[in-house]
C-alpha cells in the first residue's frame, strides 16, 4: 500500500508509542489484545464490542478501555486497528477506519464478498492507509520453515489437512471461509502461483453450513493441491505435505516438526531429517510485521490484494468450482 496524504491521522514522532485499538472481543480479538498489551512502544487504548461484559472484562485485565461500537474507538484518536469482528461487518468498519486514515489490520477473511473486500482494497489505497489481511499461517514457524524447504524447488504437489471439532462459536460461515481459505494462501505462497481451476467437494452433517471439504486445485505453473477440512474430527490436525522434483517435506503444524524426505534411490530407499523450527507465536510475529509497516511507512507484508484473491478461490469453491479466470504466474508478496 503506497503512502498517502491522510487528513485526519494523528500526528506522532518516531518515538512516540503507536495507539491501537481493537474491535471484537471474541478469540481472535482477546488474542491481539493480549499480545499487544505486551509489545513496547504500544499502546492499547480501547477495546470495541457491543457485548460491554465480555469487552469490560478483557479491558479491566489488560488495563485498556471498553467502548460500545468502533465509531467511539476511533473518537479516541488512533493509529491502528485491528479488526476482528465477524465477517459481515469488516466492510462497514475498514471504510470507516479508512476515512479516519487509520492503518488496519483486518482477520481473514477480508470481507463476506470479493467485491466488499475490493471496496476496502480501493479505499485504503485511495487513501494512503496502510491494509494488512491476517493469514496469520503466514507466520507460523512451521510453515515459514516448510516455505525455505521448498524455495529453490519445482513443487508438483501440496495436500493440506485442517480437521478438527465443530466450535461453538462459529455460526455464520463454513469450513471453506473459515479454515480453508488458510490453506489456499498458503498454496498461493508457496507456489508463487495463482489457482486456476477449482474442484470442491462439500457437504453439511451436523453444522448450518457445509461442515465438510474436500477441494482440489491447480495453479497456473502446475502444481495440484489439496485440502481435506472439516468440523468432524475429534481432534485437531494441521499438516502439510509438499512433493517437489527432488524432496518430499511434511510439516505438522501443531507439534511443529517439519521433516525432509530426500535422495531418493532406485531400490526405494531415502534419506530423512528434521529441519530447524523457529519458537515464535504466529500471531506476536504478525502484530510486529504490521507493527513495522505502520511505523516505517513500509508496504505490509500480506496485503489488501492477496486477501481478495484467497477470497475469492474460497467463494469459488462455494459456488461449485468452474475453472477461475487465468491470470498466469504471479510472484506472492510475503
Amino acid at each position: 500500500m503506497t503512502s498517502g496524504v491522510r487528513a485526519n491521522a494523528r500526528e506522532k514522532s518516531p518515538s512516540e508509542n503507536l495507539r491501537f485499538g481493537i474491535v471484537g472481543s471474541g478469540v481472535m480479538g482477546s488474542n491481539h489484545a493480549r499480545v499487544l498489551a505486551e509489545l513496547p512502544g504500544i499502546e492499547l487504548v480501547a477495546i470495541a464490542d457491543p457485548d460491554a461484559a465480555v469487552a469490560g472484562k478483557i479491558a479491566g485485565l489488560l488495563g485498556c478501555k471498553a467502548v460500545a461500537d468502533h465509531k467511539s474507538l476511533l473518537a479516541l484518536g488512533l493509529d491502528a486497528v485491528i479488526i476482528a469482528a465477524p465477517t459481515h461487518l469488516h466492510h462497514e468498519i475498514a471504510l470507516d477506519c479508512i476515512e479516519a486514515g487509520v492503518d488496519i489490520l483486518v482477520e481473514k477473511p477480508i470481507a463476506p464478498s470479493v467485491e466488499e473486500g475490493r471496496a476496502i482494497v480501493a479505499a485504503a489505497r485511495r487513501k494512503g492507509v496502510k491494509l494488512m489481511v491476517g493469514h496469520v499461517e503466514r507466520f507460523n514457524p512451521t510453515v515459514q520453515a516448510i516455505k525455505q524447504a521448498i524455495s529453490s524447488q519445482e513443487i508438483l504437489s501440496i495436500a493440506i489437512t485442517r480437521v478438527g471439532p465443530f466450535p461453538p462459536r462459529m455460526s455464520n460461515v463454513g469450513v471453506v471461509t473459515d479454515l480453508a481459505v488458510h490453506d489456499i494462501d498458503l498454496i498461493r505462497w508457496f507456489t508463487e502461483s495463482e489457482i486456476v481451476e477449482v474442484q470442491p467437494q462439500l457437504t453439511r452433517a451436523i453444522a448450518e453450513r457445509e461442515d465438510i471439504a474436500l477441494l482440489q486445485f491447480r495453479t497456473a505453473s502446475g502444481v495440484l493441491a489439496h485440502i481435506n477440512t472439516n468440523w468432524l474430527t475429534p481432534f485437531k490436525a494441521r499438516t502439510v505435505h509438499v512433493a517437489t522434483r527432488d524432496k518430499y517435506v511434511i510439516g505438522d503444524l501443531l507439534t511443529r516438526q517439519v521433516t525432509e524426505c530426500f535422495g531418493f534411490q532406485p531400490d526405494g530407499s531415502y534419506s530423512m531429517r528434521h529441519l530447524s523450527v523457529g519458537h515464535a507465536e504466529p500471531l506476536r510475529a504478525e502484530l510486529l510485521a504490521f507493527i513495522k509497516a505502520v511505523r516505517e511507512d513500509e508496504k505490509p507484508l500480506v496485503g489488501g490484494d492477496e486477501g481478495v484473491s484467497s477470497l475469492e478461490i474460497a467463494i469459488q469453491c462455494l459456488k461449485g468450482g468452474i475453472a477461475v479466470p487465468k491470470r498466469g504466474p504471479r510472484a506472492v508478496a510475503g
